[in-house]
């Protein structure tokens, strides 16, 4: 039990380094120990098996990442990432969810989870963009609004300028989205602009956003911007993240729950 502890520390650590990495493109030994509060020893250690794996490349005094924003798991491969954490922000979710609510949800997998919760609910109308979101209530009694638009295999959405014909036509009272990476500088960004293009639409036709991301997400910058933070109203993530992000978002008006 000890020892799968602190295997799973040991991830959790490296992941984080990986996208601090990963985001400034070159890092050096003594700021990764510093940010990480470790020992040199294990920056080491731990750049040592990233770079068995391909993720990053040793330099003198630091690493390189080796790693693109265009770089994007499977959606069932991000499935299974974090889904304890996931799990706790799909049920913290729900309770911002009113009889009588239209919402829309987004590709994620977070979201996912949070689809899997209304199945037995029949006072909602859901707009979808999410093959597998609309899979999972296909025999509930929801009212469910497919978008229509391009097929993107990664995410199992329907994306790009071709959902703007039904998604310029409704205006939802809540918009549950997911991200790649976010960050305050950065904000929401994710590896394709079609996907970008259909988020950013979703969250002007939206009475709320809510953003639903787990705290390995936080800081890692992908290729295409959707938006900045002032388009956001909740973020629901977990105690990981860290306080004093939390306390800046929450200087922009962003309401932060932490599950």
């Amino acid at each position: 039990m000890v020892t799968e502890l602190r295997t799973d520390l040991a991830s959790q650590r490296r992941e984080r380094m990986r996208n601090l990495i990963r985001q400034a493109g070159i890092v050096r030994v003594e700021d990764l120990r510093r940010d990480l509060k470790v020992s040199v020893a294990t920056v080491r250690r731990d750049l040592e098996a990233m770079e068995d794996e391909g993720r990053v490349r040793r330099v003198h005094g630091g690493a390189i990442s080796m790693e693109s924003r265009l770089e994007e798991s499977g959606f069932d491969t991000k499935t299974g990432l974090a889904s304890k954490e996931k799990r706790l922000i799909a049920a913290e979710s729900v309770k911002l969810i009113s009889s009588g609510d239209s919402i829309f949800l987004d590709g994620g997998s977070t979201v996912m989870e949070l689809a899997s919760l209304l199945a037995d609910r029949s006072d909602l109308t859901v707009v979808t963009n999410s093959l597998r979101a609309a899979t999972e209530l296909s025999n509930s009694r929801l009212r469910i609004i497919l978008t229509g638009g391009e097929l993107r295999f990664l995410s199992q959405t329907m994306v790009g300028p071709l959902t703007r014909a039904v998604l310029d036509k409704v205006r939802v009272d809540k918009a549950f989205m997911g991200t790649m990476g976010f960050s305050i500088k950065d904000g929401l960004t994710t590896t394709d602009p079609n996907e970008a293009f259909t988020k950013d639409l979703v969250q002007k036709q939206a009475r709320q956003v809510i953003l639903l991301a787990d705290s390995r997400k936080w800081g890692k910058v992908s290729f295409s911007r959707v938006s900045g933070f002032d388009n956001v109203d909740v973020l629901i993530t977990d105690k990981k993240f860290p306080a004093k992000d939390a306390r800046a978002l929450r200087k922009q008006d962003v309401k932060v729950r932490l599950v």
